[in-house]
Order: structure tokens, then sequence, then C-alpha cells
């Protein structure tokens, strides 16, 4: 995709949702990093510095302006980048944060994008960040840089990431346009002790076996239904490991393709409904989140990485942190929880970090993207100190074999798992459509897991949708 289609594309996707207004706050002129929201801090043109010695003697400029949706990469760069000293003085670094809902992050940033090349020096895009389901966009156009052409990382640089954060952010050309410091293997996270109950046992490798296949897991579904508990949460906790196991991608040419496997989503979830296995709740509802914590009785969740220790475990304890609860023992059903491969291997999200076309700024972030998604003791470190998984090989191994436990998980060795899990993601079936075509089959589907409408109804309602969306699209 050219740049041209692109620009068509940003503009057609900011029509679709409309952009969420918020205020800004200005740039303190410092090396600190400052937080603004939707907009970076306006200031005037600045003289492009010297950056520190490099053999190019490329120019760096004195404003960074990284745009995302939220804070968790802000305490990746803060916490292994900044604090270790390595940003150089007299650079102000801006996070323009919008939050995702309703397309507004990716709203804000189209517009950044096709204003690049016009702005102000010091307000033009250097970093930006991307998801999984719609990275296509970005990495198929001119807005995001080559990472090794343009940015001057090496082979042997990425050479120990693991293959798929690699291949979700190469464009058509063969060129690499992102990289990041995660991987995010799936798993399926269970609670001991209904699995004592149902199972009588709670031991990660025979659960597994109780549940290594779909035939299995709904066999189970029916056992804890007996106890009184519910399988599933709701309508969309297995979507993504259908999602992920499609035998195709969402479009051909131009015509949309449901896969088989979305119709066993479709199937099964409206079994499970029917029958009283899952409780009816949808993604990020408080119900969902409910059925999480102490009062839930769902016997598990299909998270990956970042969802079992950003959210699963925030969902679980009966005192906040943000209360005054501790993480730990003793505070909701922290320790209840522990997990297995499931019936299939799956992936879900992920942020890549892409430079921007036009940034006055390389050197700074080919030092970001090096530190942050290349060196193995960064990388290792992360994963000690919040239980992230991260993007090389070496570094996870190393964690995978040895003693290391997540107090969460009952002291199991979580990492061990997701080590086995993330060499079997296979990115072959991605699309730019992926998002945008995700959301609108869930939401269909919501009315007849409901009963409110028929699956021919609802199938057709997708369309709709999906063309709305995406006029160059047909049934």
């Amino acid at each position: 995709m050219q740049k041209k289609l692109l620009v068509l594309m940003l503009i057609g996707a900011m029509l679709v949702s409309s952009l969420t207004g918020c205020s800004s706050k200005d740039s303190k002129g410092t090396t600190e990093t400052d937080v603004s929201v939707t907009e970076p801090a306006k200031s005037e043109d600045t003289a492009a510095t010297e950056a520190p010695a490099t053999d190019s003697e490329v120019t760096q400029g004195k404003v960074f302006n990284i745009y995302c949706w939220n804070e968790e990469f802000k305490s990746r760069y803060t916490d292994y980048f900044e604090k270790a000293g390595k940003l150089p003085e007299g650079i102000t670094v801006n996070f323009i944060v919008t939050p995702s809902e309703n397309n507004a992050y990716q709203n804000a940033l189209d517009q950044a994008l096709l204003n690049q090349e016009s702005a102000a020096t010091d307000d033009k895009v250097d970093m930006f960040l991307i998801e999984a389901d719609y990275a296509l966009k970005y990495v198929d156009s001119d807005f995001a840089l080559d990472v090794k052409g343009d940015v001057g990382l090496t082979d042997a640089d990425l050479a120990d990431q693991y293959q798929y954060t690699k291949d979700i952010v190469t464009d058509s050309n063969g060129i690499q346009k992102g990289t990041t410091w995660q991987a995010t293997p799936g798993l399926f996270v269970y609670r001991r002790s209904i699995a004592k109950d149902v199972l009588g046992t709670d031991d990660p490798d025979q659960v597994q076996a109780a549940l290594s296949d779909w035939t299995k897991f709904d066999a189970v579904a029916t056992q804890a239904s007996a106890k009184g508990y519910k399988m599933l949460s709701g309508y969309d906790d297995a979507y993504r490991t259908f999602s992920n196991n499609v035998s195709a991608p969402w479009v051909d040419g131009t015509k949309i393709v449901i896969d088989d496997n979305f119709m066993r989503w479709i199937d099964q979830t409206k079994l499970y409904t029917d029958k009283g296995y899952n409780n009816k709740t949808i993604l990020w509802a408080p119900e969902w989140s409910a059925d999480q914590g102490p009062s839930g009785k769902v016997f598990g969740f299909f998270y990956s990485t970042w969802g079992i220790n950003f959210t699963l475990l925030g969902n679980s304890l009966a005192t906040p942190e943000a209360e005054g609860g501790k993480a730990e023992v003793g505070n909701g059903i922290f320790g209840d929880y522990a997990v297995c491969q499931g019936p299939e291997s799956y992936y879900w999200g992920g942020t890549w970090i892409c430079a921007a076309a036009g940034t006055d700024n390389l050197p700074l972030i080919k030092d970001i993207m090096q530190t942050l998604t290349c060196d193995p003791a960064t990388m290792k470190q992360i994963t000690e100190d919040t239980q992230d998984y991260t993007n090389n090989q070496t570094a996870m191994g190393e964690l995978a074999n040895s003693d290391f436990q997540s107090a969460f998980l009952g002291g199991q060795n979580h990492i061990k798992l997701f080590a086995e899990a993330a060499p079997k993601i296979d990115m072959s079936n991605i699309s730019p459509y992926d998002q945008g075509l995700n959301e609108s089959l869930q939401s269909a589907m919501h009315d007849y897991f409901d009963g409110t409408v028929t699956k021919e109804a609802a199938l057709e309602n997708f369309y709709k949708s999906a063309i709305e969306k995406y006029p160059e699209l047909t049934k």
C-alpha cells in the first residue's frame, strides 16, 4: 500500500468515529518527561543540536514527541531508559496520550501524521506506538521508517527477538517498520480452588490434560456447570483462540471471508450461553472484571502476558492497590490462579514502537529501540520486575529454566509456559482490516447470543457494519 492510498484510509478512518477532545500541557523545557493529551506541546522551532558522539555526526532535535494511548510504554521508557541515564541532556520528551476508546488514538495519530510535513519542527511526531490489530495500516505506508535502513538497528540487534514480532511489522516489500519489547503469547488462566472442586486437582499439568482440546474443554464446562460454576465469563473470552487460528486472512481481494474458525466460535459461544456455561458478560465490562475477583465463580479466562499481571491481578484483589491494598496472599484471591496452555495456541495484543518519517531525532529513537527491545539484560530485568513476557528468546529461556516464580500464580513459573507458546504464534493470516472486522463480528454476534436476532440476521448486521467501515469491501 502506497502513501497516497494510506492517506485515503487514514482520512476514512477518522470519518468513522469522532476524535475525543482533551487538554494538553505546555512543554517545561527540561529533560523531564512531560505528559500531554491528544496534542503535543507547542514550542518555537529550535536549532538542531549534535547527538552524543555518533560516527555519522547525525544531528538531533531538542523536543521528542511520542504518541501513545496509555501509560505502559511511558513506564518502560522511564524505568529502563531515562532512569538509566540514557536521555541526552537538553532534550524534552513529550508523551502525547490519547485513549483508544472510540478509535480516538488512531484518529489523533492519523491527523498528526497527515500534518507531519507542514508541522513545526518541535511539533512533529518522532515516535508512535501501534497495536497488532491495526499494525499493517501504518507499516504498509511511508509514515513509518525502516528500523534497519533508516533508524540503524542491525540484524544482530534483532536476532534474538521472536520472529512473529518482526513479521507483524514487516511491510509488503519485506521492510521491518517497528520493534517491540514484549511478546504476547496466550494461555488459559484458571482458578485453582475451582479446578480442585471440579477436577480434583489444581496441578497445571493435570488441568492441561483435561483442557488440551475443545472437546475436552466443553466436557469440563459441563462438569463445572454441575458444580455451580461458569466455564467462561462471557461472549468474547475465547474469541482470540479462534481468530488467531484462521486458515486465511479476513479479506480475499475485496471480498470479506468469514473463516470456519469464526463460525466455530459463534457456535460454541451460543451453546455456552444457552446452557448457562458463561455469565453473558462483554469484554472489559464491569461484570466481566468482577468475575475475575473474589466473588467470581468462573473457572478461567484466556489471557496473554500483559493481561495476567496488568489486568487479572488487579481484578483479583478485594482491596485495590489504589486504596491501600497490597498485591499479596490474603487480599482477595491473590494466589488462587494458575496457568496452562489450554486447547489452542494463540496470542493477544502487543505494542510496537515505530519511528515517524520526518523526525529529527533518529539517534534517540535508535537508542530507545536498542535498549528497550534488543538488550537482553534490560528485557530480563523488565520480566523480573513486572512479570511481563519480553521479546528476547535467550533472556526468557534463562528465566523459563530457572526457579523464577509468580506469587500471584501460586508460585508457578509461568514464563516457562509462555516460552513454549511464543514460538508457535503464526502471523501469516493478518490483514489491515483485522481490528475493524473483529470488532464488527463480535458486536453483531452479541445480539445473536442474547437471543434477540437469528444467526442469519446477526451475520447480515456484521456485513453491513463491515462495509460501512470499509466501503471498498464486498460481501
